[in-house]
C-alpha cells in the first residue's frame, strides 16, 4: 500500500472516530459493537464475524451502513462542524488574550484565559 492510500485510510478512520464520538449512540447496539471493533479497535471482518456469529459480508455491510448513517447525521445536524468552528474560535480568543498585558488586579482576564485553556485541552 503506498503512502497516500495509507494516509487516506488513517484520515478516514480519524473522521469516522470523531463522527462516532458525536453520533455513535444513535446506532443500534450491534452496529455500535461492530463499528467499535472494526474502526476503533482495528479488528478485521473475520474476527468480528466470528465474535458476532455472522458472515464477513454481514460485518462489511453493517460497517458500511453505520458509516453511511454517521455521515448522514453529520450532514443533517452538523455537530462536528460546529464543534470544530467553536474550537477554532476559542483558540483565536486564547491567542488574543495571550497578547493582552495581564495586570495583577485584573483577575477576570486571567480566569477567562484559564477557562479557554480548559476548552482547548478537551
Amino acid at each position: 500500500m503506498d503512502g497516500n492510500k495509507k494516509d487516506d485510510r488513517i484520515e478516514e478512520r480519524v473522521e469516522l472516530s470523531i463522527l462516532y464520538d458525536f453520533y455513535g449512540a444513535l446506532l443500534k447496539e450491534n452496529q455500535q459493537r461492530m463499528f467499535e471493533a472494526c474502526i476503533l479497535e482495528d479488528y478485521n471482518f473475520t474476527e468480528i464475524a466470528q465474535e458476532e456469529g455472522i458472515s464477513r459480508q454481514g460485518v462489511y455491510d453493517s460497517i458500511r451502513r453505520s458509516t453511511k448513517q454517521l455521515r448522514e447525521y453529520e450532514e443533517r445536524l452538523g455537530l462536528v462542524e460546529k464543534f470544530e468552528k467553536q474550537k477554532k474560535l476559542a483558540k483565536k480568543i486564547h491567542q488574543q488574550l495571550q497578547e493582552l498585558p495581564l495586570e495583577k488586579e485584573n483577575n477576570h482576564l486571567e480566569k477567562i484565559n484559564e477557562m479557554l485553556q480548559e476548552i482547548l485541552e478537551e
